[in-house]
């Protein structure tokens, strides 16, 4: 039972579970208004624990989270990124019919954010030291791991996530579900086509097309899919 003056603890299912879904957990623990109740998994069995230290119960697969929606103290978090198949990873994520208004933002305070400069969608996750400059727009269910940069006039779209280290330059416009790689750097200007992949440590100075792979400095194209 809460004390008078205390705000109830809103409860947190996280879809996912190790690297990123851990991320978020302990992000939300560091917030302190978030109580994490468990992990939605399709592969872990149910009743299993995720975590090596702190231990979190997997309650149910990603179907079992209607049976939640009723509890509007309950909110929702999707802690996983496709790196395979990233078009069908957002489809999956699309179709999930939860209201805006239960994601999970999930801001680390140490996060830089020019306050009032910049338009933040809901469901995101920013970790430690993530820095946004002014007039940066991030979209729902974005993810921003440890020490990640997006630079002035950048847009990125739904599901677009960078890695630690990454590097997303001025004017540059990053498509759906994107994934850029930890030390990965975006030269100002560039466009990165939805559902492209690019590679840890890659250099990007130009444009790259839709459901592309890119490595290296300068990045290259690896593959089309």
């Amino acid at each position: 039972m809460k004390n008078e003056g205390e705000e109830e603890m809103k409860k947190l299912i996280i879809f996912g579970g190790n690297g990123i879904g851990m991320v978020a957990a302990s992000v939300a623990n560091d917030l302190g208004f978030y109580e994490v109740i468990g992990f939605l998994n399709d592969v872990v069995p149910t009743g299993s624990t995720i975590g090596k230290f702190k231990k979190i119960s997997v309650i149910g697969k990603t179907e079992d989270y209607k049976k939640y929606l009723a509890d509007q103290n309950t909110y929702f978090f999707i802690g996983y990124v496709g790196l395979q198949d990233e078009k069908n990873t957002f489809d999956k994520i699309a179709q999930l019919n939860i209201p805006e208004d239960r994601w999970a933002t999930l801001i680390h305070p140490t996060s830089i954010i020019p306050k009032g400069f910049c338009d933040i969608g809901t469901g995101v996750l920013f970790a430690p030291l993530v820095q946004l400059s002014p007039d940066t727009k991030i979209s729902d269910n974005c993810i921003l791991l440890a020490n990640s940069f997006v630079g002035h006039d950048t847009f990125l779209d739904k599901f677009a996530h960078v890695a630690t280290n990454g590097v997303v330059g001025a004017n540059v416009h990053v498509g759906k579900a994107v994934h850029i790689g930890s030390n990965a750097t975006v030269r100002e200007k560039v466009k990165i086509g939805d559902y492209s992949l690019i590679g840890s440590g890659a250099v990007v100075l130009s444009d790259v097309a839709e459901n592309s792979i890119c490595v290296g400095n300068p990045a290259r194209l690896l593959k089309q899919r």
